[in-house]
């Protein structure tokens, strides 16, 4: 095997026990919570799908698809019409990371469901494949995310790749190599297949292609893993050897170790992060201290001198746009979505992020006082405010949002009413109450076809 300089362990192998580990994951080996968070991902993904459909950048994508013509396979979501496994997987991913509405996972630095769920679902209904299938394969893929993502720490992304886009296109791969019931050696070619693909810039956040990092890891993933079946040859330790990607695309301070750790006991699907605000999620913590800020006896909006914001190192860069123009840079400003929260304006509705309402005079004044700073002695999605008032008076509030809900059946009625909120006004009462009982039963469903249908819209 080809040497890892960059682990400091020449003869640790990565690529082959995580390979495995997605090639035989069996749906009884996994835990009762991963597979309820499977479902809760899926539903989530559904309602930001729907409502993110007629996005500008989901347009063309659609356009795109329709004008290269092809096999009527799998569903673009909300958009009425069928077209190849492959290009489905690009729209509806692009679509899902559309609004940026879409979920979060600490081990990854990245989103979880948006590569993963739209690659499955164009398989699955391409193919006939159960509930219970994908959910497994739902499971395989995002552990490998979470695995990888542990392997390659906040190097990867400080470098300046967009971990969605990049290790995405792992997890992808692997959830449809699962699927397709790729073995092992199939599976790590699959994943040399997968990393060669691999790509997404940070530098690209605040503009359309953010989300066709999201697109693209689906169909790059999709692509992989139907190429191993076939018999496409790749390098078989892409985690491991000189100039893989391990190699190229890390900046130092691995954590093998960590990514190995209970591998196959532990799963990391019910550590995943729902969003409640339509921005990233770097921007979560700060609104949500800043809401409780507003809600403190002493506040006062229109007394506002100065306010700090303190936040983990890797958000800088991430979402510091401090005078946005347009709803997609809005999505990436922590002074602005602060002024959200501070004027309690921060409700969760969509078109707080309209292009418009940038200008909205109260949040632009705002924004202009308000101070960020980053510090390493924090949590990766924490925050603290600090709001000085011209009275002399102090307010000091602080909000992690990298706690994962472990109450379940509060998740499930936290998501379904977020996808009640999104989805009625588009599809009516009575077919979004039939999608939510869909996606609850899919464990027993044969076929996935009637909640393609339903949200084929």
């Amino acid at each position: 095997m080809s040497k890892m300089p960059a682990t400091g362990n020449d003869d640790r192998q990565l690529t082959a026990p995580i390979a495995s580990f997605a090639a035989n994951l069996n749906h009884n080996a996994t835990p009762s919570e991963a597979r309820i968070a499977a479902r809760q991902c899926l539903l989530d993904v559904l309602g930001v799908m729907l409502v993110g459909a007629n996005e500008p950048l989901v347009q063309m994508l659609s356009a795109e698809a329709e004008e290269a013509g092809g096999s009527e396979q799998a569903t673009v979501v909300g958009k009425g019409f069928k077209t190849s496994a492959s290009q489905a997987a690009l729209v509806n991913g692009a679509c899902a990371h559309a609004l940026d509405y879409d979920d979060v996972l600490k081990a990854m630095l990245g989103h979880p469901t948006v590569p993963v769920w739209p690659a499955l679902l164009a398989i699955a209904e391409r193919d006939g494949y159960s509930g219970r299938d994908i959910i497994t394969a739902f499971i395989a893929g995002l552990e490998v995310e979470a695995r990888i993502g542990t392997l390659m720490a906040t190097g990867h992304y400080a470098k300046g790749w967009h971990s969605t886009g990049t290790i995405g296109t792992f997890a992808a791969a692997a959830a449809v190599g699962r699927l397709l019931k790729l073995d092992d050696e199939k599976m790590t070619r699959c994943f040399g297949i997968a990393g060669t693909q691999a790509a997404g810039l940070k530098s690209m956040f605040g503009t359309m292609c953010k989300p066709l990092h999201a697109g693209k890891a689906a169909q790059n993933g999709v692509l992989a893993a139907s190429l191993a079946k076939r018999g496409f040859s790749a390098k078989e330790d892409v985690l491991d050897c000189f100039q893989g990607f391990v190699d190229t695309m890390s900046d130092g301070g691995l954590a093998p170790d960590a990514a190995l750790e209970n591998l196959g006991e532990q799963f990391h699907a019910p550590d995943v992060l729902f969003k409640y605000h339509a921005a990233c999620y770097g921007t979560h913590g700060p609104i949500e201290a800043a809401l409780k800020a507003a809600d403190h006896p002493a506040f006062d909006a229109d007394l506002i001198e100065k306010v700090d914001i303190v936040v983990a190192q890797h958000c800088i860069g991430m979402c510091d746009i401090p005078e946005p123009t347009t709803g997609l840079e809005g999505k990436f400003s922590l002074t602005h979505n602060v002024a959200l929260g501070l004027l309690k304006q921060a409700d969760g509705a969509l078109d707080l992020y309209d292009d418009a309402r940038m200008t909205d005079q109260a949040p632009s004044a705002l924004r202009k006082k308000v101070n960020v700073s980053s510090t390493d002695k924090i949590g990766a999605f924490e925050a603290n405010i600090t709001v000085h008032l011209s009275n002399g008076i102090v307010i000091r509030e602080t909000h992690d949002a990298d706690v994962p809900e472990r109450d379940l059946d509060l998740q499930w009625e936290k998501l379904e009413r977020k996808f009640r909120t999104l989805t009625t006004p588009i599809l009516g009462e009575s077919k979004v109450e039939k999608i939510i009982e869909l996606v609850h039963n899919l464990d027993d469903a044969d076929s996935i076809s009637p909640l393609m249908e339903a949200v084929r819209n």
